[in-house]
């Protein structure tokens, strides 16, 4: 995965698209190396609820103004999006952070390239059944995400907020297997990180990504019983795209209304702290 400064004011050439002429019958078909195409709407993978909430309010109320075309495509889970961008379906996606994306090219393979951070999803430990991280009996089982990096991001809120020790080195990239001290003896259990809401009521707690709990109903600032801290938080959902296409002018004017007071204010005025820009 390559990062790439904001694309605010950048100057960029519009790649030309080669034509893949086949040929009929008897005649043989020539190929050559298709550039990556700057014309037509721009098709963005999202997460419906907050990514394809904002964006929706940018197609409604800015993007034409700014002469751009979207197209918003959601998607319920954290693999399609970054597959539908390798296989040409999306120009672009937003519902990701930079340690799950390294952790999806290292797993998938395929090449990205982060162009910029928009907002924060704090994370959070829900539980239908108590009130209190305090009130969690000994043995409770406890949800998780099932992907490398929300699992590492589960552990460490409830490292951080001192219910489970992790062994020294895992920064980053903690599984189960690393928790080293468990005094309360907590049951992990694994699950798509869509379905973690969705089941609460299997759990005696979960670790759930803003996103999900919103889409659920649940208020991150006023129903979880844990919730990550925004600041120095490495984990902002960001725009994604792929390297051929990292100075697509259509990208660069997405970014420049992400970014923008109005969407700032988007935000703080819909998401009750949910949901915090990055920028």
């Amino acid at each position: 995965m390559r990062t790439t400064r904001r694309l605010r004011d950048v100057t960029v050439l519009l790649a030309a698209s080669a034509a893949v002429l086949a040929g009929c019958g008897s005649e043989d078909a020539s190929t050559t190396d298709e550039a990556a195409s700057t014309d037509g709407p721009l098709r963005v993978g999202v997460s419906p609820v907050p990514h394809g909430e904002i964006l929706e309010f940018i197609d409604q109320e800015l993007a034409a103004d700014a002469g751009l075309e979207l197209e918003v495509v959601p998607f319920n889970d954290y693999v399609q999006p970054n597959t539908a961008l390798q296989d040409g379906s999306l120009e672009a996606n937003y519902f990701q952070t930079i340690p799950y994306l390294e952790n999806f090219e290292i797993e998938h393979g395929g090449e990205y390239e982060w162009i910029e951070a928009v907002h924060l999803e704090p994370l959070g430990l829900y539980s239908e059944s108590v009130e209190s991280v305090d009130d969690l009996p000994d043995g409770a089982t406890i949800g998780v995400s099932n992907d490398p990096a929300n699992l590492n991001r589960g552990l460490q809120l409830l490292a951080d907020n001192g219910l489970i020790t992790l062994r020294e080195g895992t920064e980053g990239q903690a599984t189960e297997a690393d928790v080293e001290d468990n005094p309360r003896n907590f049951e992990f259990a694994p699950l798509e990180a869509a379905q973690l809401a969705v089941s609460l009521q299997d759990t005696d707690a979960s670790v759930i990504n803003g996103n999900y709990a919103i889409d659920a109903g649940l208020s991150p600032a006023d129903d979880s019983i844990l919730l990550e801290e925004a600041e120095g938080n490495p984990n902002a959902n960001g725009v994604v795209t792929t390297p051929a296409l990292a100075d697509d002018p259509r990208i660069a004017t997405l970014v420049e209304l992400l970014t923008s007071d109005d969407v700032r204010q988007f935000i703080e005025e819909n998401y009750d702290g949910g949901v915090l820009p990055s920028f």
